[in-house]
């Protein structure tokens, strides 16, 4: 039997993001490995000016790690999940050095951002990552988070000294893993997706369609079209203006995503293997 992936992905920038100018600092990333798939969701640090550049790399780095690592291991290797961590603190120490002279402040504006991710193989499938977020497997939500005073923990973290932080790091998490013929979808999703369930009875700005809930993502339409799930958020968080005649003024209808919002939704299936 072959095993074949769809993805359906998307992000969208959260309303008070927008409303001050700031950019997206979620960022996903996924790639096909030679029997199966890695997918990863990166949020950066909200009160820091760079995080989307921590965002960007981080979900890149990731995939490339879990890829190398998978070419040269077992997914279920005791060293596996350390290897990949030192893997992609190694790049990011690399790059901060060239990034700027103060390796302290460099990580701290650029390079702080949690993560959640998936490897699917055919025969294991792992949810992974570090700090919050949100994961639904065969349509069953997993909220991770919030972390007190909003603070979760940050891979780039472990480029510090721990006397530094006054507390040591947590290593990379596994949150799940199960055999993948169990699996019949997953949805990995940044914080803001916690907004977009608590909107799915709303109306979607301007209109009487309600937003829907979570399993909307892994039909058919979203992974027939690539660029589907960000219009779909896209049109949950427009801003709308509406004349309200009878009391002659105008409405204003916000979005009902107030956070940078991401997702990335996987369908795995088993087919025949096909005869030479």
């Amino acid at each position: 039997m072959n095993l074949e992936i769809e993805v359906a992905a998307g992000s969208v920038v959260g309303r008070d993001h927008r409303r001050v100018g700031k950019n997206n600092q979620d960022a996903w990333a996924w790639n096909a490995l030679p029997q199966g798939l890695v997918a990863v969701v990166c949020d950066g640090c909200g009160s820091q000016p760079h995080s989307e550049v921590g965002a960007q790399l981080g979900a890149a780095l990731m995939v490339r790690a879990v890829r190398h690592q998978l070419a040269q291991r077992s997914l279920t290797a005791v060293d596996f999940w350390p290897r990949v961590q030192r893997q992609v603190l190694q790049r990011l120490r690399s790059l901060a050095r060239q990034l700027g002279d103060d390796l302290a402040i460099t990580v701290q504006q650029h390079l702080l951002f949690t993560l959640l991710a998936a490897v699917i193989t055919p025969d294991r499938t792992v949810i992974f990552g570090l700090g919050d977020g949100v994961y639904a497997l065969n349509g069953e939500p997993q909220v991770l988070g919030p972390y007190p005073q909003n603070a979760p923990p940050y891979l780039a973290y472990h480029l510090f000294p721990a006397d530094a932080l006054g507390f040591e790091p947590p290593p990379l998490q596994v949150h799940c893993q199960q055999p993948t013929d169990g699996v019949k979808t997953l949805l990995l999703g940044s914080d803001g997706v916690v907004d977009l369930i608590a909107a799915a009875a709303l109306p979607l700005p301007g209109k009487t369609e309600p937003v829907g809930d979570l399993s909307q993502f892994w039909q058919d339409p979203y992974f027939q079209n690539p660029d589907r799930v960000r219009r779909r958020l896209t049109q949950v968080n427009r801003a709308v203006m509406q004349p309200d005649w009878q009391r002659q003024h105008v409405v204003r209808q916000p979005g009902w995503l107030p956070d940078d919002t991401t997702l990335v939704c996987l369908r795995p299936r088993f087919t025949p293997s096909r005869r030479s």
